[in-house]
């Protein structure tokens, strides 16, 4: 069995981002709904469901040019066309019946050895093949995506007593090579996984909250980043969700958990819930939620809601010595803590994870199916169970049995034993149902860099950067800065690679665990030495980056740069200077250099030109190249895809995307060790640029975004730089090519008259303080 073609069934928010993120893997998908009963246009649903993900930000489509892959239609003129597809996902109301009614229509015209699937996120999988037939539910199973699609990693299969085993085969290796998700077998059980234990940590963090009497701010302040949960907390996460959404899914889970199951106990009537759901907050899709956004004196002000008497008020930034003490000793110094929040965090966690524990084996066959599913379905950074063992699994039994609370078997184990997981001789281990210590298993072709740190030493190591042997001669280059931003202290680390992999080894793969590739230089650096005068420590620091980057590029070997998450500026430019990449579908790159008023100086401005310039898809001469790279540079253009920076230049026509984040550091060493044979480094380039006259065209164009109040008075002054150096200068003539040397020059020189203007000073600092670029 294979998949080549699809079709979604339901052209609702979920169905609509299920057949974006399948043409987003380059899949031709049939997209249809009911017809309308108005108007003349029969594919209107599917078809505004298009032009809306078009649209949207974040966008469904990894590059708009995908949407081409997906067919709009109609299920009355359409159905016929599904008899030729291999896999077909419905995606309609949460409604038995209507799923039911049309699964009979699909069974009549698919064709044999078809897989068909529901996106159900509530209803099991015995009710909806209830008095299906025998050929129906061998090919049936239920593929749970989270919204949205294309962001979130999280697939939840689910097979029923009758699903071929080739069926759940095929699936889960189309799923993971293909569309990138990470695969967590669940059981037919409500909620199945990651919402069951999900819904009840949200529920549990409510009722807390308006029991002890905490503000939301301070709920979210708690019930996030200090247990490792992204940033939005309990409350934000809701109004992100939908609040209308909060009832559908606590009556789906009501009706169909037993009686005495934990949910049921934390179920309250919400009166002001109620009331905002009636009035239209709803959430970030509303007109607000537990925050809103409002205009006081012309300035968007967030708020917050109070829980008592419904009222909005300015957000407060809470402090609490608990979440201090988070931050040097984690989750585990902040349930220790007496203070309200410290209480809140334990009456919260107590609750949720010791229901997680005693779910096991009900709802997955193992602890880390449970984990990766809150990891990769809900953003938290530790599963239940590691998040047991930040807190020690014994001490956290102890505290239970100390109030009286029931200890789950499974925890008991764990507490009795090393927690829940160990390392033993180089492997992680974790504990079985039967408390006996197994080995952590990886699926066939993923290679994880914290693996291969449990294995060994690094070859070379500083407080910036680590070099990793990860086997066949290749070896892995790690920045583990903030933002794994560049320094001269990673430059240190690059050189020990260079002379390392140059004596012993074959290859060099740029890459990291981190959120983010590499966010650039260091601004803090940067700015430290700008405020105490110290111009020639900037100088050297741009100087050393030309010099690291290029050694790079000359060197003996192949270097292949794995990006995933950001990689701006320096971290946009050393892909540039990579012979290949790898890239996660992920990668945000750009040259964002002109943002906080510099141009980029390590080589980015000649790789992009020289990139531009052999594109055999664009326009021929010396202009058409610098055109496309000012307005990429100067606008800080950044690339939303890998696909994207791929039509902006960043990269080639020839790097490759790995969808699936786990599989990224074994491909970019395939792609290592595929460059090693007959390997030859490039050849310096020289580039045809146009001098003077190319600079006066620039500047008309320039001039022209001024009038319009599309340009700054210091947008004007880095473009002016930005464009001298993409020209060549006043020497330039489009007839006599420039050597790199010469452009590189020129970048260092535009990049130090910059940073000694009160204006590219201003821009770094709140930069530095708000993560936003300033317009001045």
């Amino acid at each position: 069995m294979s998949i080549a073609t699809a079709a979604v069934i339901g052209a609702g928010v979920m169905g609509a981002g299920i057949a974006a993120h399948l043409a987003n893997a380059g899949v031709s998908v049939l997209l249809l709904d009911v017809v309308p009963k108005e108007g003349d246009n029969r594919n209107a649903l599917a078809e505004g469901a298009i032009a809306r993900m078009l649209k949207a930000d974040p966008a469904p489509f990894m590059s708009k040019r995908m949407a081409k892959f997906v067919t709009p239609g109609n299920i009355e003129d359409d159905l016929d066309k599904l008899g030729a597809v291999d896999w077909i996902v419905e995606a309609v109301l949460e409604d038995p019946e209507i799923k039911r009614s049309l699964y009979e229509r699909l069974e009549a015209v698919r064709k044999d050895g078809s897989i068909i699937s529901s996106n159900t996120s509530t209803l099991p999988l015995s009710l909806l093949t209830k008095e299906m037939p025998e050929r129906f539910c061998a090919d049936f199973l239920i593929t749970h995506f989270f919204n949205p699609p294309r962001y979130m990693p999280l697939l939840e299969l689910v097979t029923g007593p009758k699903t071929k085993p080739e069926v759940l085969e095929t699936l889960s290796a189309f799923a993971d090579r293909v569309l990138g998700k990470g695969i967590v077998l669940c059981h037919d059980t409500p909620g199945f996984v990651a919402n069951r234990i999900g819904t009840f940590w949200l529920q549990c963090a409510v009722v807390e909250t308006l029991e002890r009497g905490l503000t939301i701010e301070e709920a979210d302040a708690v019930m996030g980043r200090p247990v490792g949960v992204p940033k939005t907390g309990v409350f934000a996460l809701l109004d992100l969700v939908g609040l209308d959404l909060m009832p559908k899914v606590d009556a789906s889970l009501a009706a169909t958990l037993a009686d005495d199951d934990p949910y049921q106990a934390l179920r309250r009537p919400f009166p002001l819930l109620e009331k905002m759901i009636a009035e239209g907050y709803t959430g970030r899709k509303g007109k607000g939620g537990f925050y809103r956004l409002n205009k006081t004196n012309g300035a968007r002000v967030k708020e917050a809601v109070d829980l008592t008497t419904g009222d909005y008020a300015a957000a407060a930034k809470p402090s609490l010595a608990s979440v201090s003490a988070s931050r040097r000793g984690g989750p585990k110094a902040l349930v220790a803590h007496d203070d309200k929040g410290g209480q809140f965090a334990w009456a919260v966690l107590s609750q949720t994870l010791g229901y997680a524990a005693a779910l096991v084996p009900e709802i997955a066959d193992d602890v880390p199916s449970v984990d990766r599913a809150m990891r990769l379905g809900y953003n938290w950074k530790f599963g239940p169970f590691e998040l047991i063992d930040k807190l020690g699994a014994a001490d956290f039994a102890e505290r239970l049995k100390a109030e009286g609370k029931a200890v789950p078997p499974l925890l008991e184990k764990a507490a009795a034993a090393e927690g829940f997981y160990r390392v033993k001789d180089g492997r992680q281990q974790v504990m079985a149902i039967d408390g006996d210590y197994v080995d952590v298993e990886r699926g066939a072709g993923v290679l994880l860099l914290s693996d291969v740190k449990l294995r060994g030493e690094p070859l070379a190591k500083n407080g910036s950067a680590s070099l990793w042997d990860i086997g066949d001669g290749v070896v892995c280059l790690e920045a583990h800065t903030k933002l794994n931003t560049m320094d001269p202290e990673v430059f240190k680390i690059i050189a020990k690679a260079l002379d390392i992999v140059g004596k012993d080894y074959r290859a060099l793969v740029i890459y990291n665990e981190g959120s983010h590739f590499s966010a650039g230089a260091n601004l803090g650096l940067a700015m430290f030495a700008a405020n105490v005068g110290a111009w020639p420590m900037i100088e050297d620091m741009v100087a050393q980056g030309q010099k690291i980057y290029t050694a790079l590029k000359r060197a003996p070997f192949p270097v292949v740069a794995a990006p995933s998450g950001l990689a701006l500026g320096g971290g946009c430019e050393i892909l540039l200077a990579a012979d290949a990449v790898q890239a996660h579908a992920e990668s945000y790159v750009g040259l964002v250099e002109a943002g906080v008023g510099v141009v980029p100086a390590w080589g980015g401005c000649k790789e992009l030109l020289s990139r531009l310039a052999a594109d055999p898809r664009r326009p021929k001469g010396p202009m058409p190249a610098v055109a496309a790279a000012f307005e990429t540079i100067g606008m800080a253009k950044v690339a939303k895809s890998a696909f994207e920076a791929k039509e902006l230049g960043f990269l080639s026509g020839s790097d490759q995307v790995t969808f699936n984040r786990e599989r990224l550091l074994a491909d970019a060493k395939a792609k290592a060790l595929s460059l090693v044979e007959g390997y030859q480094p490039p050849e310096p380039v020289e580039l045809s640029l146009p001098g003077p006259s190319g600079k006066a065209s620039l500047a008309f164009a320039l001039r022209d975004l001024y009038a319009k109040g599309l340009a700054t008075e210091h947008d004007m002054v880095v473009a002016s730089e930005l464009a001298d150096v993409l020209t060549g200068g006043d020497d330039a003539d489009h007839t006599e090519p420039l050597p790199e040397e010469k452009v590189l020059k020129m970048e260092r020189e535009a990049f130090m008259r910059l940073v000694r203007t009160p204006g590219t000073l201003a821009r770094v600092e709140h930069t530095l303080e708000t993560g936003k670029p300033l317009r001045n």
